[in-house]
């Protein structure tokens, strides 16, 4: 795959991007079945909650540095950023407009959660987690942007969507 220059290939470059995320995932559900299996679900989703309030930050702060997005610049930014999170190279996500303030944004094939539907399992209850994840990461972005949650496990969902997010920008 690699040129005899040794440049790597815009192919090897795509697929190491996703092995690193695959990679990133694979060791958050180790981690967090290391510490269910130690202390319960209950603490171990207490634990992801606080690990995923300082992540996702750093994340939103990498991604804005790397792809020039300001701080404050709204919703364009947010969609922007979304774009380049680590899930993104995993999962099948999408982005309707609503209004000119807000927009819903859809996991509409989480690998986590196909991986236990594959294995006859019930949803991975991520809905406590997830709040913290998106309302953290939004608000990096730009402080007056708030985060809805309109459906994640463990709450009912339909077939087409694991979760739904809505982003509205205030003033």
């Amino acid at each position: 795959m690699k040129p005899e220059n040794n440049e790597p290939t815009t192919e090897l470059l795509g697929g190491m991007l996703d092995d690193f995320a695959k990679n990133w995932l694979a060791h958050d559900g180790l981690w967090f079945q290391a510490v269910e299996q130690k202390y319960g679900m209950e603490a171990a989703i207490e634990c992801d909650r606080e690990a995923w309030r300082i992540f996702t930050v750093i994340e939103a702060k990498r991604i804005m540095k790397r792809h020039g997005i300001e701080p404050g610049s709204g919703l364009a930014g947010l969609k922007k950023a979304l774009g380049y999170r680590l899930y993104a190279r995993l999962n099948r996500q999408e982005i309707i407009d609503e209004t000119e303030h807000s927009f819903v944004f859809y996991m509409n094939a989480c690998r986590v959660q196909t991986a236990r539907e594959r294995k006859g399992l019930d949803d991975f209850p991520c809905k406590s987690v997830g709040i913290v994840e998106y309302r953290e990461f939004a608000r990096t972005i730009d402080e007056r942007i708030t985060t809805e949650c309109l459906a994640c496990p463990p709450d009912d969902h339909p077939p087409e969507f694991h979760c739904a997010w809505r982003f509205m920008l205030g003033e």
